[in-house]
């Protein structure tokens, strides 16, 4: 069992051009797309999170249920939905405004226990910007890998939500020595500072880059570098592409059984080149079509 922690809200996406253009509804939030993505490729997902009890919050259990997510480990509240706006530029890349004060998943509280079988915890995004919720996943997170369970970081940088940026960067820097796999785009890569080696001497086994349509690059602990190229396809928008790639990589990695500290370790360069080129596939068809719609297993083949 995969678990994801961390937000699930409604993104309000554009339907044409302008900054006046109908806004959508849609289900999202980072890690909310990861899970969605990882029951869709067939992993068996737990969500662990806290979500309204409006009707916004009704449809994000919803969405995760018919993916085939264990939602048993969502808190609910009576507060409202996070909301996200979203804006999309000529390249199909997305920005965002958040709506966030007094929101259900800001009130997050850390469980006892995870759901039976848990090999794996996700975390990311807002949920680790915003308090009090971000310091219920940090304790999550240190707990769990002190359990010896692997983790994944994907930080998701949004800058607006992150009123002290020194500040949010050395707790950053604190949450490594509990980080299995560190996951960053390049441009989180470029606001938090530092390098993949530096990073890695701090605690992760991993730490994968994204490059947009031009790949992904893995780094290890031994000092090996795994590239591949993106997958050609006419972009609608990016929005959950992020997500996607962390979701097939998880998915990847327990097929090569591979999910845990002593597995991602051991990963040759064979096992990671099978690992980037599925991330790649995999970003690709969401990146075809608009929102945070991840493929289906049948659509990306084999890990």
């Amino acid at each position: 069992m995969i678990v994801v922690a961390g937000e699930a809200l409604i993104d309000l996406v554009p339907r044409g051009p302008g900054p006046l253009a109908d806004l959508t509804p849609a289900l999202g939030g980072g890690p909310y797309n990861t899970a969605v993505a990882l029951g869709r490729l067939g992993s068996p997902t737990a969500f662990c999170s806290r979500t309204s009890e409006d009707a916004f919050g009704q449809a994000l259990l919803d969405g995760l249920r018919r993916a085939g997510v264990d939602v048993s480990a969502v808190q609910r509240g009576p507060e409202p939905t996070t909301l996200a706006v979203a804006s999309v530029g000529d390249d199909g890349s997305a920005a965002y405004s958040f709506y966030v004060e007094g929101t259900a998943d800001r009130l997050f509280t850390a469980p006892a226990e995870l759901p039976a079988g848990s090999r794996a915890v996700s975390f990311g995004t807002c949920s680790l910007a915003l308090e009090p919720g971000a310091s219920a996943y940090e304790e999550l997170m240190h707990r769990v890998a002190a359990q010896g369970l692997f983790t994944a970081l994907d930080p998701n940088i949004r800058p607006g939500l992150i009123p002290d940026a020194d500040a949010y960067r050395a707790r950053f820097r604190g949450w490594l020595p509990s980080v299995t796999l560190l996951k960053l785009s390049e441009e989180d890569a470029r606001w938090l500072g530092g390098t993949p080696a530096e990073w890695l001497a701090a605690g992760p086994s991993a730490v994968v880059i994204t490059h947009g349509g031009d790949g992904l690059t893995a780094y290890t602990r031994n000092g090996a570098e795994h590239s591949v190229p993106g997958e050609k396809v006419d972009v609608v928008d990016t929005i959950g592409a992020g997500d996607t790639v962390n979701a097939a990589l998880l998915h990847g990695l327990a097929a090569q059984d591979a999910l845990s500290p002593e597995g991602l370790a051991a990963l040759d360069a064979a096992g990671w080149q099978r690992l980037l080129r599925f991330a790649a596939r995999a970003a690709a068809v969401t990146c075809s079509r608009a929102g945070a719609q991840p493929p289906y297993a049948a659509e990306v083949g084999e890990p």
